[in-house]
């Protein structure tokens, strides 16, 4: 009797879980997920990934081991997004992160079964992405990149900088479903300070150069720059545009200021990275999308560079420096 117990205790730890004292060995599968970022990989969006994978592996998810990354860079190649999104759909991963609302588009025109985690748009709700944002209902939840009304903050920070600014110009791509939202924002807070605002739609480097050379032959102008991944991934040749014409320009992205912009004030994307790993891990045990809610940014950064300042000939104001996270030398 005793060695039939025995082979019978064998045949069943062949088939089921095994149980140690206080241990549950849970489901060992490489789970396989996939990033599509809108941008191009430079540093700062390295550093986002960097401590997205972090994160991960802070929750139990080993690469190498218990999961596999598919990631790709969008370089706002609005076709390689496409055909990247088309992939990801058909390979049928465990779950997509998407940065940008262009790849999210992209991403949900691809697949409605896929879960999608995404780090993007100012107005999810109201661009039918998803039901609510406590309840998304469908296979996308994620977390805000932008807010509208910070499109029009960046107008005040332009005006407090540099008090002459009497024109204010707003550089985005047209494929950017926010846009509207940011004019919108622009055209109000314009009104209230006494400027003029005007808008530029643009798709690449000769288009961002002639609308930057264009605005800067009038007087007392700025520009603004809400999260757009055209600007993001030309972000140097806009720093060089605005220093030859002697542009005050306000940007969104820490690393726009410490490459030469004036300021910038913006979400702290690595921050949402971080949290959007959380929902990976949620995700991949067996909760829903549709059950976790949309969140907004908590963080935001305001960067003030005093170099460029002095090269422009502005005394930036003791008040704006006092709230600055960062001020470079």
């Amino acid at each position: 009797m005793k060695r039939r117990k025995f082979i019978s205790f064998l045949g069943c730890a062949a088939v089921a879980p095994l149980y140690w004292p206080g241990v549950l060995y849970a489901d060992q599968r490489t789970r396989r997920i996939s990033i599509l970022v809108g941008t191009g990989s430079d540093p700062e969006a390295q550093s986002w990934i960097k401590g997205f994978r972090q994160r991960l592996h802070d929750l139990g998810w080993d690469e190498g081991g218990n999961l596999k990354i598919d990631l790709r860079w969008g370089g706002a190649d609005i076709d390689f997004i496409r055909a990247s999104a088309a992939e990801f759909a058909s390979a049928k991963p465990d779950v997509i992160l998407v940065y940008s609302s262009r790849v999210l588009n992209e991403v949900r025109r691809a697949t409605s079964q896929v879960p999608v985690v995404f780090i993007a748009t100012s107005d999810p709700v109201g661009l039918g992405y998803v039901k609510s944002l406590s309840r998304p209902a469908g296979n996308l939840t994620g977390f805000m990149l932008y807010e509208v009304p910070v499109a029009g903050k960046l107008v005040e920070l332009l005006k407090e900088i540099d008090p002459r600014i009497a024109r204010v110009g707003l550089l985005f791509n047209p494929d950017n479903v926010s846009a509207e939202g940011y004019w919108r924002s622009i055209e109000t807070v314009s009104a209230t300070l006494g400027v003029v605002p005007s808008q530029f739609p643009v798709r690449d480097a000769a288009g961002i150069q002639q609308a930057v050379d264009g605005f800067a032959k009038g007087l007392n102008g700025g520009l603004v720059l809400p999260t757009d991944v055209t600007t993001i991934v030309h972000r140097d040749l806009i720093i060089a545009l605005a220093s030859r014409h002697r542009l005050p320009v306000v940007y969104s992205f820490r690393t726009d200021a410490t490459r030469g912009g004036l300021m910038s004030y913006g979400p702290n994307t690595a921050d949402l990275f971080q949290r959007a790993a959380g929902y990976f891990d949620r995700i991949l045990k067996g909760e829903k999308p549709a059950d976790l809610p949309v969140q907004a940014p908590t963080k935001f950064d305001l960067v003030v560079n005093l170099k460029t300042a002095k090269t422009l000939g502005l005394n930036v104001p003791m008040s704006l420096l006092g709230r600055a996270d960062e001020v470079i030398e």
